[in-house]
C-alpha cells in the first residue's frame, strides 16, 4: 500500500474549447499515474550499511581497583606486613579490648559464594563487623551467579551497589571475571587454583607459634621467625598447596610435597612457584612418597582429598592416596624434627589425619582456623579503607 500522499495542485484550470469532462478525467488519471511512478522512480535515503553490533567485547573493563586474587598479587614485603597488621588487630581486640574506631562505617561488603563455607563466612562476617561494616551474605539462592544472569552482569550490579566483594567461586576464570567489571575490590575466598586468605592465616599462625617468648608477634618480622623452616605438604594437588608453594618462598620458607601420581599441583603454578623459589634462595621439591616428603620437616600440612564437586570421584581418589594418611607414626619414622607442628585448613576427615595428631598438643589447627578472622580482617582493611596494599 503507498503510505506517502501525492498532492494535487487545487488551481482551476479552464480546459480549452471543446473539453469534455470524460477527456478531464482521463487527463487527471493519468497525471495521478505519472506522479506516482516519480515518486517510486526517485532517489530514496540510502539504507545505512554495516551498523555497528555491540557484544560483551565493547563493555569497558573497570581499571585502577585493588584487588586480592592470587597469592602473587602480593609481594614479600606486602604480605610481611599483612601478616603483622592481623597480628596487631588481634592484639588490639582480644588482649587490650580496643575498638577499631569504625572505618567502614556506613560501608557495606557482600559475600558471594557459590560453595559452602563455615570459617570463611564467620571469620568476614565478623571481621566487617568489628570494623563498623555491613556484610551481606549472598549464597548460590540467593542471586543468579552465573546462573541466570551471566557474572558480567552480576559483577557491574552487585559493586555499583556495595563498598567491597568477598568471592568464593568455582573456576579461577570466574573471580577474574568478577574483578574485570568490579568497580569495588574484590578479595578471593577460594577458587579452584588459590586459596590466598587461608594461607594467609597459616603463616600469621606460624609466626605466632614461632616468635621468641618475650617478643611481640606484631612487632617482629615474619621473614625473622619463619625464615628456613621446612613445611611439607602429604595430599591432593590442589589450590592450598598452590597458595602455599606461592608464598613461603616470600618468607625464606622451604617447602617439600608428596602427591600421588596424576595429582601433582598445576604445571603453570608449580613453575612460578619453582621461580620464587630461586629468586628468594629457598628450597621446593615434589615426590611421590610421603616419607620423601616428611623428612626433616618443622611443619606437616594436609587437606581434603575430596573437595566440593569432587564426590563422584571418592572411590578412585580413596585408592590413589592409599598410605597418605598422616599419623604418628608416619611422621616420627620418616624423620621429621623432634618438635614438628601440624596444620590443617579443616573440615578434616579421618582418612586424612588420625586423632592422634589432629588432637594432640602439636596440631594448631584451631588457632589456624580462628587467624582466619584477623587475616581477612586485615585484608578487607588495606583495599577498603587504605584503598590499597
Amino acid at each position: 500500500m503507498l503510505k506517502s500522499t501525492i498532492r494535487l495542485t487545487s488551481a482551476v484550470v479552464h480546459p480549452p474549447h471543446g473539453y469534455t469532462p470524460a477527456a478531464a478525467a482521463a487527463v487527471a488519471a493519468t497525471a495521478i499515474t505519472s506522479a506516482a511512478r516519480a515518486f517510486h522512480t526517485s532517489p530514496q535515503p540510502a539504507k545505512q550499511q554495516h551498523q555497528k553490533v555491540y557484544s560483551t567485547a565493547d563493555v569497558p573493563s573497570a581499571t585502577g581497583v585493588p584487588h586480592l586474587l592470587t597469592d602473587n598479587d602480593l609481594s614479600p614485603k606486602q604480605l610481611s606486613d599483612i601478616i603483622q597488621s592481623a597480628c596487631l588487630f588481634k592484639h588490639q581486640a582480644k588482649v587490650l579490648g580496643q575498638s577499631s574506631g569504625a572505618p567502614l562505617a556506613g560501608k557495606t561488603m557482600a559475600l558471594m559464594f557459590s560453595k559452602r563455607s563455615t570459617r570463611t563466612r564467620v571469620a568476614t562476617e565478623t571481621a566487617v563487623a568489628y570494623l563498623g561494616g555491613h556484610a551481606m551474605f549472598l549464597g548460590s539462592q540467593d542471586i543468579q551467579l552465573g546462573v541466570n544472569e551471566s557474572l558480567l552482569d552480576t559483577s557491574k550490579v552487585v559493586s555499583s551497589m556495595v563498598d567491597g566483594i568477598m568471592a568464593r567461586v568455582g573456576a579461577h576464570s570466574e573471580i577474574e571475571t568478577l574483578a574485570k567489571y568490579s568497580t569495588v575490590p574484590i578479595i578471593n575466598a577460594l577458587s579452584d587454583l588459590y586459596h590466598p586468605t587461608q594461607i594467609l592465616a597459616d603463616l600469621m599462625t606460624l609466626h605466632e607459634l614461632y616468635t621468641p617468648q618475650g617478643q611481640d608477634p606484631h612487632t617482629t618480622a615474619p621473614t625473622s621467625t619463619l625464615k628456613n623452616l621446612r613445611l611439607a605438604w602429604v595430599g591432593d594437588g590442589n589450590n592450598i598447596l598452590h597458595s602455599l608453594m606461592l608464598q613461603l618462598p616470600k618468607v625464606g620458607m622451604h617447602i617439600t610435597m608428596a602427591t600421588p601420581k596424576g595429582y601433582e599441583p598445576n604445571a603453570e603454578i608449580l613453575k612460578q612457584a619453582q621461580k620464587n623459589a630461586e629468586a628468594h634462595g629457598t628450597d621446593l621439591e615434589v615426590y611421590h612418597d610421603p616419607k620423601d616428603a616428611l623428612r626433616n620437616a618443622d611443619i606437616i600440612v594436609t587437606d581434603t582429598w575430596i573437595s566440593m564437586g569432587q564426590e563422584e570421584e571418592k572411590k578412585q581418589r580413596l585408592t590413589s592416596f592409599a598410605g597418605y594418611q598422616l599419623t604418628t607414626d608416619l611422621i616420627e619414622k620418616s624423620g621429621a624434627h623432634a618438635d614438628w607442628k601440624f596444620l590443617h585448613c579443616l573440615p578434616r576427615k579421618q582418612e586424612e589425619v588420625t586423632d592422634d595428631v589432629f588432637y594432640s598438643p602439636r596440631s594448631h589447627v584451631f588457632q589456624e582456623a580462628e587467624n582466619r578472622k584477623w587475616t581477612i580482617l586485615a585484608c578487607i582493611n588495606q583495599l577498603l579503607v587504605k584503598k590499597g596494599f
